[in-house]
């Protein structure tokens, strides 16, 4: 995609390009790109227009009927906010009195739009020439344009005293390098944006979930969001707009778990029943806190299952039956797994070297039964659970 195939697919040939396309069998792609271009459609625009309508069918999941007006890169839709952590963002900045915002690193505009729907003015930048374009044309594609404005333009060149708040989300990625872990090769660098809030207080940022807690700004809160048990991102909320040191959010459900994060949890005996906690939970620090609202415990201090003796309903945390314990040993575990007929085994690991791949095919399973297979570690020591998953 560049900025001129773009503005060629919003003319209308390049609308009718997209329209044949999107009728098009994709099946075969060899097919579908001569199909298109029997139309009489030229061969750069059959593509890009091609392209276009893969990428629309799978935005679907993250940005729902709208995807099939909007327009895409693939990087940009891979590292795009999904609707629903966009919107729930919008709303809690809408709900603390934000009226204008600079989104700094707007990608394909996702938070710019749920911010815009929510009431708030967006000036929206992206230092890349294609992304801002097609950030531009989202917009006004969905109708926004009064409510947004996108501009070519590096991120620390813009006056955020200008706006009431400020969202940025720093590239993690680099041409050839794929994902970028050192907050100091972020885009814009890290300095400049942990900086943001000293200029802005009510600042917001978006990185990735697995950001080291030492880098959160002081008296800033740190969420994590898992959307449908995946984790997805962390968010920092600065100034007033923190309100709990740490908080793990799950949706689409909306539950909500906050504390300080470094509360210690109680330990005890494995249970009847363990819970897996979402990986929000897990990352926000908030193990202990889960833990108590379910009156469970750890059978390992250093390792994030939790156990009760009694089934308790709980949003935040998976729920397996125990049915047997025993200490690890591949071949105590495979006479147990023949004995049950098991030939179907979900495994799963903490605190375990085993590959789960490498151990399924040592147990040499047969039988028409399932189970589940937590590998883990009680009081140090390594051990192998069988349970019995959706109890």
């Amino acid at each position: 995609m560049t900025p001129e195939l773009l503005a060629q697919l919003r003319t209308p040939a390049g609308v009718n390009a997209l329209t044949v396309a999107t009728e098009t069998d994709h099946g075969d792609p060899l097919a579908a790109a001569s199909a298109v271009r029997s139309r009489g459609i030229p061969a750069d625009l059959a593509a890009a227009a091609l392209t276009q309508a893969e990428l629309r069918r799978r935005a679907v999941p993250k940005f729902g009927a709208g995807a099939e007006r909007m327009f895409f890169t693939r990087p940009g839709l891979e590292q795009a906010t999904r609707a629903v952590v966009a919107e729930r963002r919008a709303a809690r900045l809408a709900a603390a009195g934000v009226k204008t915002m600079a989104d700094l690193g707007c990608g394909l505009g996702s938070d710019a739009m749920a911010a815009a729907r929510a009431g708030i003015f967006v000036y929206a930048v992206d230092s890349d020439p294609t992304t801002a374009a097609v950030a531009a044309a989202n917009v006004a594609a969905l109708g926004l344009d009064d409510m947004i404005k996108v501009d070519c333009a590096d991120a620390t060149t813009v006056r955020v005293e200008d706006f009431d708040a400020v969202f940025a989300d720093p590239a993690r990625r680099k041409a050839g390098r794929g994902r970028v872990f050192d907050p100091k090769s972020f885009s814009p660098p890290w300095d400049f944006v942990s900086d943001l809030a000293t200029r802005v207080p009510r600042t917001v940022l978006k990185l990735a979930p697995g950001i080291d807690h030492a880098l959160l700004p002081p008296g800033a809160e740190g969420e994590w969001v898992s959307v449908g048990g995946d984790l997805v991102e962390a968010t920092f909320w600065c100034g007033p707009l923190a309100s709990a040191p740490r908080r793990a959010t799950l949706l689409p459900s909306g539950a909500e778990l906050i504390g300080p994060g470094d509360t210690v949890a109680a330990v005890g005996p494995v249970g009847a029943f363990l819970y897996d906690p979402d990986p929000a939970v897990v990352r926000a620090h908030l193990v202990a806190e889960f833990a108590a609202t379910i009156g469970g415990r750890l059978a390992d201090p250093s390792i994030a299952y939790v156990y009760t003796d009694a089934r308790i309903e709980t949003r935040f945390g998976r729920r397996l039956s125990v049915t047997d314990v025993l200490p690890f040993s591949l071949k105590r575990l495979r006479a147990l797994l023949r004995e049950r007929g098991i030939g179907k085994l979900e495994i799963r690991k903490r605190g375990s070297a085993l590959e789960p791949d490498q151990l399924r095919r040592d147990l040499k399973l047969a039988g028409p039964n399932g189970a589940s297979l937590v590998l883990t570690r009680v009081t140090g020591a390594p051990t192998a659970l069988l349970c019995e998953p959706n109890c």
